[in-house]
């Protein structure tokens, strides 16, 4: 049967279900070029608008899958892996990923760069002085069983379709729709090898779901993919209305994990860190208390190893932004709102973040965030401390912020951190 782009785009633009026959030659049409961008960008509109039936995202995933390679990792350890939809302040991988390996777990954790107000785990590891993340799939599998960890670039060959519809997708306004996400992250997943996954599916303003019933679409339609797809899996929803601990930015938020790894950092962040590490070892078969391990040192000693393993300096000075702005409280009171948004873009507009792949960022660029929702706060006290090489950037951030942050007469008290859990 001879395919059609204009045929497969019609079918869904007039709200058919897409055959596998379909999906499958599209898909691969697109990779090898013969389908167009604008072709695809039709296409991918036309899902937007009028969405996939979990069989078929189930089918797309695959045929991503299948346009590269998939990994078979063969270690002596049970694999598992975490993925995060994105926040700001979400530094979460650095210390989970040396915290469950210390626990006796695998964990192949091939990351993703910022783009917008989320921030990318690349970019931050990448401040540390002779980090590299590009490895070779030799490489990965060396690391993994010798330190049971590592935190890289994918490899070129992994779910190929993906990269290219994505940068698509990103161009065209067609990120949110919900059969795209979960095919995009389930087929780089399903591809990098993991016995196991969790996702820490984000909802709130600095998400890119922005309400419960948003993110608990997305969060079933990853685990459907993943138990199809033969994953133990789970999703954890969990809040991401106000930054994930105080530090918003690359280096910042490197510091800020090694203080956790070190048996320190935000309350926030190490309560996020221990209940995913749970989940993950659960998912894994280990019976050991994350917690416990993290309290030790054993995860800060499997921290050295990971960034020393790809050239890194764990001990190295991190870099910091030359110029610094303070934000103060304007009155007396209690801090009762810091918008996860407001402050992701302006941390984004001070360097740390990119508006195109292209773009570079800044190391030390970001927020510091001095006081959280909650906090009694006087007339002047510092709340916000801004870092930037590119000190008339921080007019667009003040811009940014203007309406993120309330001093009141009290503050709602907050929700859980970890709103609910789905299993596969």
């Amino acid at each position: 049967m001879t395919m059609s782009a204009v045929d497969v785009i019609r079918a869904k633009r007039d709200g058919h279900r897409l055959t596998d026959e379909q999906i499958d030659w599209v898909v691969d049409a697109y990779t090898r070029g013969a389908v167009a961008d604008e072709q695809m960008s039709a296409l991918a509109m036309a899902i937007f608008l009028n969405g996939m039936e979990s069989a078929e995202t189930a089918r797309w995933t695959r045929a991503m899958v299948l346009s590269g390679d998939r990994l078979s990792l063969d270690v002596d350890r049970p694999t598992v892996d975490k993925h995060s939809t994105g926040g700001v302040g979400d530094k979460i991988t650095l210390p989970l990923a040396p915290l469950v390996a210390a626990c006796g777990a695998a964990v192949p954790q091939l990351s993703g760069r910022g783009l917008g107000h989320t921030g990318g785990t690349l970019d931050k590891l990448e401040s540390i002085p002779g980090w590299r993340a590009r490895l070779s799939l030799d490489e990965i599998m060396a690391q993994l069983s010798s330190v049971g960890a590592v935190v890289c670039a994918a490899t070129e060959g992994l779910a190929p379709a993906d990269r290219k519809l994505y940068a698509l997708r990103d161009v065209t306004s067609t990120v949110e729709a919900v059969p795209l996400i979960a095919s995009s992250i389930m087929s780089k997943k399903i591809a990098e090898g993991a016995e196991a996954l969790v996702l820490d599916v984000k909802v709130g303003s600095g998400a890119f779901m922005k309400t419960l019933p948003q993110a608990r679409e997305l969060a079933a339609a990853l685990v459907s993919i993943g138990v199809d797809h033969g994953l133990r899996i789970s999703a954890m929803l969990t809040d991401m209305s106000v930054p994930l601990g105080v530090a918003v930015g690359n280096a910042v938020e490197v510091a800020e994990s090694v203080d956790v790894l070190r048996g320190g950092g935000p309350a926030d962040v190490v309560e996020l860190t221990v209940a995913l590490a749970r989940e993950m070892l659960s998912l894994a078969g280990i019976d050991t208390d994350p917690a416990e391990v993290l309290a030790s040192g054993k995860a800060y000693e499997t921290w050295e190893r990971m960034i020393r393993a790809q050239g890194g300096d764990p001990d190295a000075p991190l870099p910091v932004g030359g110029h610094k702005h303070v934000v103060t409280a304007p009155e007396d009171g209690v801090l009762a709102t810091l918008d996860a948004y407001a402050v992701g873009v302006a941390a984004w507009r001070l360097g740390a973040g990119r508006a195109r792949k292209e773009d570079p960022v800044q190391a030390g660029a970001g927020v510091l965030c001095l006081a959280k929702p909650g906090d009694r706060v006087e007339a002047g006290q510092p709340l916000l401390e801004l870092r930037t090489d590119t000190p008339d950037a921080v007019p667009y951030a003040l811009e940014a912020l203007a309406g993120g942050y309330t001093v009141a007469d009290s503050a709602v008290t907050p929700g859980p951190l970890v709103i609910d859990t789905i299993r596969g």
